[in-house]
């Protein structure tokens, strides 16, 4: 049975595309106006509630690019999720669309936006009306609703807008952002603090302690000089153009081949399930998936991830700078969850085996994910391989014949799309667990991010100073 959801389709709103190309002075004005109302809304509280700012909420506040509690409280998620879901029910054979079809392509990207419209609103629900979010006042609660629902609705067209008119894309500048906002704001508010407080109370131990708590900007220097390294690692394969005898060059292949996408979709899904698993909170049965007890939160309670496979699956629930490593390894050494089984029986999983279990399923889902974004974006041998015919590319040395090159791909490509999904993924879960501020994804994000800035900057330069080269890249 096929569905027709074209008149529905129709009826959602979308932002036209420039009519023509935009300068790169344009792209850096849009961006920079895109960001600014994205920064006013993370600024915003919602009528009606306060902000939670619990250090327990920063993994979720980073990889949604939200803040509990303001117009940005659902921020990207249902953007991501809806890409989640349309990504598995296409790999599983359920839904079949050619993305290289204009038509059917944008026919997909309405679905998505149609899904994430639909996903804003249910997930404003649950934050709203489980606890999620404090809200003030009972009678409020339904106005809070409202006031998320349509923040997340704006952040899906903010991204768009920045997808057409900006430099990124909206979920990566996004997420960029509120990780910058992180890291300056628990540099500031935390670790100098606790830093300055070494060298006051510590004594003669003081260099020592004031060491220990500088930690975590350490790491995150560490994690940053690493991620930048692995970024600029490239297979090379050399490659002619045939219709300039002589000119030749070489088709990189960079290590990160995924980017960091696995690892947005991986963290997103997981801390989605948190959410979407809440409303089920009170059913015995799903205390084996997931466990959630209240915990107070000033005037209220919040339903807190304490145990269950979600739990074992999902970041350690604490950050080293927040309690001090000290309390931090003794969290992973003597602390344990409850994983349910049947009635009220339960096993204890020690918090260290909880890591490991972490880590493992971390890499696991970038690796799905990654082979999932190499197909999807049409990354893949065959689809790179007519892409360099069409512009004029052979191997040198071989006829002019797209299976050469894509059987020379095919070499190359699967491997590096699996060992660049785990290295993302290793990278991501060290970064968190050794609590590098911002949290390994973050990281890894804010690198890329500005890697990839960097690059524009300099081939805009190379277009003013060479100007013939911009045609040819017309």
């Amino acid at each position: 049975m096929k569905i027709n959801l074209d008149p529905i389709l129709r009826l959602i709103p979308h932002i036209e595309k420039p009519k023509g190309p935009l300068s790169f002075r344009e792209k850096l004005r849009n961006t920079g106006i895109i960001l600014l109302i994205y920064f006013i809304m993370f600024s915003t509280p919602a009528i009606g509630a306060s902000i939670n700012s619990s250090p327990a909420l920063q993994i979720i506040n980073i990889i949604f690019a939200a803040r509990i509690g303001t117009l940005v409280t659902i921020g990207i998620g249902p953007i991501v999720l809806a890409s989640i879901i349309l990504q598995l029910l296409s790999g599983a054979g359920i839904i079949n669309i050619d993305l290289n079809n204009p038509e059917e392509k944008g026919r997909f990207q309405s679905i998505q936006k149609l899904m994430a419209i639909i996903i804003a609103f249910v997930e404003a629900y649950i934050y709203v009306f489980t606890g999620y979010v404090p809200v003030i006042n009972a009678s409020l609660a339904f106005l809070v609703f409202l006031q998320l629902a349509i923040g997340a609705i704006i952040i899906i067209y903010l991204d768009e807008a920045m997808t057409k008119y900006g430099i990124t894309s909206g979920i990566n500048l996004f997420i960029a952002s509120g990780v910058s906002y992180a890291i300056i704001a628990g540099t500031i508010e935390i670790v100098l603090p606790n830093v300055m407080q070494s060298f006051t109370t510590g004594g003669a131990a003081a260099i020592s302690y004031a060491l220990l708590n500088s930690l975590p900007i350490i790491f995150t220097i560490i994690i940053m000089l690493i991620s930048i390294y692995i970024m600029n690692i490239n297979v090379e394969i050399p490659i002619v153009f045939t219709q300039l005898r002589g000119v030749g060059g070489k088709f990189p292949i960079p290590l990160l081949y995924v980017s960091v996408l696995p690892v947005i979709l991986a963290l997103s899904l997981i801390i989605s399930l948190d959410v979407w698993f809440r409303p089920l909170a009170s059913i015995p049965a799903a205390r084996f998936f997931a466990y959630y007890a209240p915990v107070p939160n000033g005037n209220t309670s919040v339903l807190t991830l304490e145990g269950g496979l979600l739990y074992l699956i999902s970041p350690p629930p604490v950050e080293p700078y927040s309690i001090g490593y000290n309390s931090y390894i003794q969290f992973f050494l003597t602390s344990s969850s409850k994983l349910y089984l049947f009635g009220n029986n339960y096993i204890n999983v020690p918090e260290w085996l909880h890591a490991i279990i972490f880590t493992v399923v971390l890499v696991l889902l970038c690796i799905v994910f990654g082979k999932f974004w190499v197909e999807m974006t049409g990354q893949n041998p065959k689809n790179i391989a007519e892409q360099l015919k069409e512009i004029g590319w052979q191997i040198p040395g071989f006829r002019r014949d797209p299976r050469i090159i894509e059987s020379l791909l095919e070499r190359y490509i699967p491997i590096i799309t699996i060992l660049g999904s785990i290295i993302v993924g290793l990278l991501a879960a060290f970064a968190t667990l050794v609590g590098a501020i911002g949290s390994g994804m973050g990281i890894l994000l804010d690198v890329a991010i500005i890697n990839a800035l960097y690059m524009q900057f300099e081939q805009e330069k190379e277009l003013e100073t060479l100007p013939f080269l911009n045609k040819l890249t017309k």
